[in-house]
């Protein structure tokens, strides 16, 4: 019983750290469809932000440096996309696709020169698991809290960023507005909220939290470079924000099941059970390709997206 236990928890330790990039990026895109774009390079956004992540973490060794460029960079890649879909008012899908390729070009080329280093002890200690031995004198639901207690500081950070965008979102009047400019663009027009600035600002955040999610993978998660480190992890994230409903307290379940999903292989094979390596990695996008069916057959109210999501905006078109 005990080792069952154990396996469990390492288990749900596990998939806490692998949905954590999962995430910082959902509430990113959550941000630009609540702002009512439908942005399709979070991948991208990802890549950017892991690189610049990665490379400001070698060359300072400071935590706060990483993470603080790879806000920066995930922001600027969000940047030319809103300038190019609110000012400019071009395809938002195109663009968001344009947008991950060049994430990705730009990743790949400023990252041919770190291929395979390895970040310093000195600066992975910043990001050890918390440790709470008084946890495991508490039968049964000591182990269930340590999983979610005993982590990084970077997932605390995660938590925090899910509860607070909620709150942010349900009840504060700037939240109410951003709602109501995904929902009736025309309508918040009417009523004096700023839509340029609010879909410039929600943009810009979105993008700033989907390059702290890439940079919890090169500098947390591997530590390392490695080519496409994010794996397609953006793209699991759009279909993600289906799922929950684009409900930031939703995301933390849809991560911590996604991360499970990813990380079930290693466990298996820990266990020495005889599956198929490639039918485990394929896993996450079954589940995703699974989320889209669901997400298009629910037709409550509250499972539906932002009625102007995709729809560029134009004053005078009211």
């Amino acid at each position: 019983m005990t080792n069952t236990l154990d396996f469990f928890v390492l288990f749900l330790k596990s998939a806490v750290v692998a949905g954590t990039p999962l995430l910082f990026a959902i509430i990113g895109a959550i941000y630009n469809e609540k702002a009512g774009n439908l942005n399709l390079g979070i991948e991208g956004m990802m890549l950017l932000g892991a690189v610049a992540g990665f490379q400001a973490a070698l060359s300072t060794q400071n935590p706060l440096a990483s993470l603080l460029s790879a806000c920066v960079f995930g922001a600027l890649g969000a940047l030319i996309y809103a300038f190019l879909t609110v000012t400019l008012r071009t395809n938002q899908v195109v663009t968001g696709l344009a947008l991950t390729i060049f994430g990705s070009g730009m990743a790949r080329f400023w990252g041919q020169n770190v291929m395979g280093q390895v970040l310093s002890e000195s600066f992975s200690r910043y990001f050890r698991p918390l440790s709470f031995p008084f946890l495991a004198k508490i039968p049964i639901l000591g182990p269930i809290l340590s999983v979610f207690l005993e982590q990084d500081l970077f997932v605390y950070f995660g938590y925090a960023i899910a509860i607070l965008s909620g709150i942010y979102l349900y009840n504060t009047r700037w939240g109410l507005n951003l709602r109501a400019v995904g929902g009736n663009t025309a309508a918040a027009d009417a009523s004096g909220i700023n839509i340029t600035l609010y879909k410039y600002v929600h943009i810009l955040m979105g993008g700033a939290l989907c390059g702290l999610g890439g940079a919890y993978l090169s500098v947390v998660f591997v530590p390392s470079w490695q080519e496409n480190i994010t794996a397609g992890r953006g793209w699991i994230a759009v279909a993600l924000v289906i799922f929950t409903s684009w409900n930031p307290y939703k995301a933390l379940w849809g991560a911590l099941l996604f991360g499970g999903l990813d990380i079930v292989g290693f466990r298996i094979q820990s266990l020495n059970i005889p599956v198929n390596q490639y039918f485990l990695r394929m896993l996450p996008y079954l589940a995703t390709l699974m989320v889209i069916i669901i997400g298009s057959i629910r037709k409550s109210s509250k499972h539906n997206p932002p009625k102007d999501l995709g729809n560029a905006y134009f004053r005078e078109e009211r």
